[in-house]
């Protein structure tokens, strides 16, 4: 199959004519109405629009033109991306019967312009405000891995379903870590951008101050690859970048093993600092409260409207962020531009930083719960406590997965300034190519 070949491979097979792009979009589909059910990843299956596309992608290669880098790769959107002829649902059960979308996602649009063969959309939390695809009216996305946990949220379906091998990419969203948790979880490569740096016309909105859009893959050659046809841009990588760890707040809270594998992170680069964010605690308060407020703002005309249509977990945190005073908005807000101004302190002495992405295996979905400070928590709810301080100021940010013998996918995160995603890049190919990252199973 394309996904166990990965993307660039896949395309090189079709622009060379030694596959079709039907033959590949053939076996999604067949995927996505497969395992892509099962897992509950999967919500509509694309097939007469798949197959057109693939058989564009065809008649291109056999009059000798070239159908771009991503030539006949199946890939799959989390189902807040426009897709001309059909509602967008953002994983609403309420939006079902909304207008369908008159044109596709910006997104959507390059990856077609580059070749790529949309092939089905994919599940995800409720107007993307969790982190473990738990949703009322889709079901709950099932984590390749082991069937009885958590795929991780908000784009779970996206993050299982290139885990699963049905597709090589998918895209996703990042607010407050919705890529890069479920990545972890799953066991693959994420990504979420500078803020700002991939285009968001199309997407349904959640929280414009933190929302960004990104890929999933299983390399991070293809992970890069999508990237850049998505219009991504970067400075020059720089040359053997100075590299930490953090430490405080993003060393607590994580599993021995995840613990063991950011040691041997720090072992192949020859050793690396220890360095602290100040006020990480608070700088994930205050992106829940922004969170919560713009969230709640968004969403407050139809909770007044009809409010029991909404997800019932979904629904009381949106009250509750409708409900904020102003005065804490405003105290949030000028708290992130003094937590940046700390980062930025950061960088002029590193270049990368790590952290980890999630601090433990995926949950099990009959207890999806997550341990933090001694305290039983809900994973939907606290999943991203690593994640959320970093995409509170918009750094760029690589999810990798750590390479294991054995158990489950855990995954740390190579955290750049605004702009760094090249050496992130490069950073994360060297450690892929050293054998400490690598997809898991």
């Amino acid at each position: 199959m394309s996904a166990h070949l990965g993307a660039a491979a896949t395309a090189h097979l079709v622009r060379s004519g030694k596959r079709s792009a039907r033959s590949f979009a053939e076996e999604a589909i067949a995927a996505a109405k497969g395992a892509g059910r099962e897992l509950l990843a999967v919500t509509q299956v694309l097939e007469a629009r798949a197959l057109a596309q693939a058989d564009r992608v065809d008649a291109l290669v056999a009059a000798g033109g070239d159908p771009g880098p991503l030539a006949g790769v199946p890939f799959g959107v989390k189902d807040l991306f426009d897709v001309a002829g059909l509602p967008t649902t953002a994983g609403a059960g309420m939006l079902r019967d909304a207008p369908p979308a008159t044109a596709d996602a910006e997104a959507i649009a390059r990856f077609e312009a580059a070749g790529a063969v949309l092939v089905a959309t994919l599940n995800m939390d409720e107007f993307a405000y969790g982190f473990a695809t738990i949703n009322a009216a889709f079901g709950t996305t099932r984590n390749p891995h082991d069937r009885a946990r958590i795929a991780g949220g908000s784009s779970g379906g996206s993050a299982a379903a290139v885990a699963a091998g049905l597709v090589p990419l998918s895209l996703g969203s990042d607010t407050n870590g919705s890529i890069r948790v479920p990545a972890a979880l799953c066991g693959i490569w994420g990504m979420k951008p500078t803020h700002g740096g991939l285009p968001m016309q199309g997407v349904y909105p959640f929280v414009d101050s933190f929302d960004d859009i990104g890929p999933f893959a299983t390399s991070v050659a293809d992970l890069e690859l999508a990237w850049r046809a998505l219009g991504g841009q970067a400075g020059p990588a720089r040359e053997a970048p100075r590299v930490a760890r953090l430490g405080g707040w993003f060393a607590r809270n994580i599993c021995a093993e995840l613990a063991a594998g950011i040691d041997g992170i720090a072992a192949a680069l020859g050793g690396i600092d220890t360095v602290e964010l100040p006020d990480v605690a608070a700088a994930r308060s205050a992106a829940f409260l922004m969170t919560a407020a713009e969230g709640g703002a968004r969403h407050l005309p139809e909770l007044r409207r009809r409010a029991m249509a909404f997800d019932p977990q979904v629904r009381d945190r949106l009250i509750a962020g409708a409900m904020l005073p102003a005065s804490a908005y405003f105290a949030a807000q000028d708290f992130r531009a003094r937590f940046r101004h700390a980062a930025e302190a950061l960088f002029e002495r590193y270049d990368v930083l790590i952290a980890p992405a999630a601090g433990e295996v995926a949950p099990r979905i009959d207890d999806p719960m997550i341990t933090v400070d001694g305290q039983r928590v809900p994973a939907r709810a606290h999943l991203g406590i690593f994640t959320q301080p970093l995409s509170f100021i918009g750094l760029p940010v690589i999810a990798a997965p750590l390479r294991r013998a054995e158990g489950l996918p855990l995954g740390v995160q190579l955290v750049a300034r605004p702009g760094g995603e090249a050496t992130l890049f490069a950073l994360a190919a060297t450690l892929e190519a050293r054998g400490v990252f690598g997809l898991h199973g």
